[in-house]
């Protein structure tokens, strides 16, 4: 039988209303559903059952039995693109810059230094948007061939989320 907080509870953890010990107060925060009175029984030097029992009998606690689990749970789809995914920003040649950069120093650093040190020297010079889109498609294409084909897709259709509105044809040439 799992603990849960009642609406007495509840109330007593309401900041400003005091009517239990600190040690009470604690174990009605640890009593969240997922565990039972065994599980309080080594808290507080041997203590945390008893004060359980006695918060079950004054109403701040109540027991109820777990539900049960299917056997076959239904997997949720997945979102359309990950939360970490999703980019509100200004979209600019800047922020494409800053991407890449740190995709050269994730991908090229260490296994490629010479690779990455040019990657970073194309980056630094690439002061307009001709020569960043050149910069994104050399190191796309070595992304390609280091790490495969779907994983620069994945980085190019950042690079498209980054990138001012009138760049993204020019990506495909």
């Amino acid at each position: 039988m799992q603990l849960h907080k009642t609406n007495r509870a509840r109330a007593e953890l309401k900041p400003g209303v005091r009517t239990l010990g600190q040690r009470e107060r604690t174990l009605l925060l640890l009593a969240d559903g997922s565990k039972s009175v065994q599980d309080f029984k080594l808290l507080f030097d041997g203590s945390g059952e008893e004060m359980v029992l006695r918060l079950l009998q004054e109403g701040f606690l109540e027991t109820q039995a777990a539900p049960e689990r299917p056997l076959v749970t239904a997997t949720p789809p997945l979102p359309a693109r990950p939360a970490a995914d999703r980019f509100d920003g200004k979209r600019s040649l800047a922020t494409t810059r800053m991407f890449l950069f740190d995709i050269c120093e994730r991908m090229f650093a260490r296994r490629h230094p010479e690779m990455a040190e040019h990657f970073r020297e194309a980056l630094r010079n690439a002061k307009d948007r001709e020569s960043m889109l050149a910069a994104s498609r050399l190191i796309l294409e070595h992304i390609e061939t280091v790490a495969g084909h779907e994983r620069a897709s994945s980085i190019g259709e950042r690079i498209e989320m980054l990138l001012p509105d009138n760049s993204l044809a020019d990506m495909a040439a």
